[in-house]
């Protein structure tokens, strides 16, 4: 029996061992502790003291001559009970510096102490620290709580060490007594950094677990609907009919979808989006007005978005003007030649152009700037009046997206037909779309009725070939066309033309809405790169030379 099971004296530890206390010994009942309600009340059961029988350094016994014993009518020689599977030793109950160090074990013989003795054992008793109530450690030697504090409930079982985070290291009084006397603070201060390092990556696994569990979730979980609830509702086969839809500029593969859809072409966006994606083609799309057949699957209708001989694709390029889009709308129609310009000068209050758009005799003509840039697509058996009208339609929806009427206001201008004559004006003379901002803010600048540079007039070659039908760098001198009587002639009539002399791209728009702020009055295009703009005629004679030699480099 070690040392936490017997203590020092010889007589059974337990209270329920059949040799528990002094059966043969008057002893056995006389050295009874007198306990106090509280104690009997806790321990009902409990007949006689376990620890009566054990030596705690108290009075001397005379026979022995000198063993101290245990006094039980010592008011503080009453102890808590003690754990009968890990009961603690003795030195675990005395008070600090109370007795002398725990002699040898010697067998006590009941019966013979002494006068000296019980004098001996009560002067070694008196408590050192009578003020002392709080738990006390000692130096690594295992004392726990002071033995006369009131014995309480016992504490719950520790939390795991794995997730148990202790704190600071001198915040120790929860530890277990008996933790404290086996491994001392020095090693409760090197498991609590421990400890709270592996809370740490408790916490890291618990998320990354977390983390790969909803990965896994979703990607099974998608495969699973894909694969019981089928893909999305679609047709079969090329469709029937025919009818035209407008994509919008910026759309995005699922708003195609939504307006194939609209027009009754697919049976559902999503099953356009999956084919889209399926065939790779959702980045070869583009914005526009196709010709295309109601109640066709999906994949067939991307076809002939994407591929030009299915779809008879009609591409309008930015600036182009309208007498040039009516030829290639003969071209692709297998028409006579000037179809469908006739078409256009008859028709053309019947294709949808705004209330803002003037008509006039001085226009040369009345759609100039409402065959809107863009890819159409076009059947074998389309009519030039419904492509002209597909046009006009995409050239409101761009010019109500950015509110010309408004804009036009703004910029005290007369009308949006002006604005979109300056965006026209821009997107003839900025060779590159990276000077537009600059060139549309020349145009305003030579607007101005007070500037001396130009005199109110925009003097551009442009608007000369637009009245000549014609497009070369070779316009003639500048008295020469003083003398040539168009009202396009912006070398002889002040401000701007009577209307665009182009089909503008919506660059060249948002650029005639928000010009950048300068004084040029002139530029000219060095290269592709740049641009030189100059405030005075001196500065632009200086460029021009720039440019000539330029042009002589590339020649060599």
């Amino acid at each position: 029996m070690t040392e936490y099971g017997r203590g020092y004296g010889s007589e059974p530890w337990h209270p329920e061992d059949p040799l528990y206390g002094d059966q043969g010994s008057s002893r056995g009942q006389e050295q009874q502790p007198q306990w106090d309600g509280q104690q009997a009340h806790r321990y009902p059961q409990q007949q006689a003291d376990p620890y009566a029988q054990q030596h705690y350094n108290g009075g001397w016994d005379g026979a022995q001559g000198g063993q101290p014993s245990y006094d039980p009518y010592d008011p503080y020689g009453q102890q808590p009970p003690v754990d009968p599977y890990s009961g603690p030793g003795p030195d675990y109950y005395a008070a600090p510096d109370a007795y002398p160090p725990p002699q040898p074990q010697q067998q006590r013989q009941p019966g013979m102490q002494g006068r000296q003795g019980m004098q001996q054992q009560q002067q070694y008793q008196q408590p050192q620290h009578p003020q002392h109530t709080e738990p006390h450690y000692d130096d690594g030697t295992g004392v726990g709580d002071d033995w006369r504090a009131e014995p309480g409930p016992r504490e719950p079982e520790p939390e795991h060490a794995f997730f148990a985070d202790h704190g600071d290291d001198d915040d120790r009084d929860d530890l277990d007594p008996r933790e404290e006397r086996r491994g001392g603070r020095e090693r409760r201060g090197k498991k609590t950094k421990k400890n709270k390092r592996r809370s740490g990556r408790a916490c890291l696994v618990v998320t990354l677990f977390f983390a790969g569990a909803v990965g896994t979730v979703g990607y099974f979980g998608y495969d699973f609907i894909v694969s019981h609830l089928g893909s999305a509702p679609d047709y079969e086969g090329e469709g029937t009919g025919e009818v035209q839809v407008d994509i919008p500029e910026n759309s995005t593969i699922l708003q195609m979808g939504l307006a194939l859809k609209k027009a009754g072409v697919v049976k559902s966006a999503d099953a356009f989006s999956e084919a889209a994606i399926d065939s790779k083609k959702d980045k070869v799309l583009q914005p526009g007005t196709y010709s295309l057949r109601k109640h066709m699957s999906a994949a067939s209708a991307i076809e002939l978005m994407v591929d030009p001989k299915s779809r008879n694709g009609l591409t309008i390029r930015e600036g182009l003007r309208s007498g040039d889009v009516y030829k290639l709308i003969d071209t692709k129609l297998r028409l006579k030649k000037g179809t469908t310009k006739g078409v256009a000068k008859t028709e053309a209050k019947s294709l949808g152009l705004p209330s803002w758009a003037t008509s006039g005799s001085k226009l040369k003509d009345p759609l100039e700037g409402f065959l809107y840039p863009s890819t159409y697509s076009v059947g074998e058996k389309a009519k030039p009046a419904a492509v002209l009208k597909q046009m006009v339609a995409r050239a409101n929806q761009v010019y109500e997206k950015h509110d010309l009427e408004g804009e036009a206001q703004k910029l005290h201008l007369e009308s949006p037909m002006q604005l979109l004559t300056v965006a026209s004006l821009t997107q003839a003379e900025g060779k590159y779309k990276h000077d537009f901002v600059k060139v549309a803010r020349v145009v305003y600048n030579r607007l101005k009725p007070n500037n001396t540079e130009t005199y109110g007039l925009l003097d551009f070659d442009s608007t000369v070939n637009y009245a000549r039908s014609q497009s070369t760098l070779d316009t003639g001198s500048v008295d020469d066309l003083r003398n040539f009587n168009d009202p396009y002639n912006t070398y002889k009539f002040k401000g701007l033309p009577p209307g665009p002399i182009g089909n503008p791209g919506e660059e060249a728009i948002r650029s005639a809405i928000d010009p950048a702020k300068g004084d040029w009055y002139y530029f000219v295009s060095i290269n592709p790169e740049k641009t030189l703009f100059a405030e005075t005629n001196e500065q632009h004679e200086r460029n021009r030379r720039i440019y000539l030699r330029e042009q002589e480099k590339a020649k060599q």
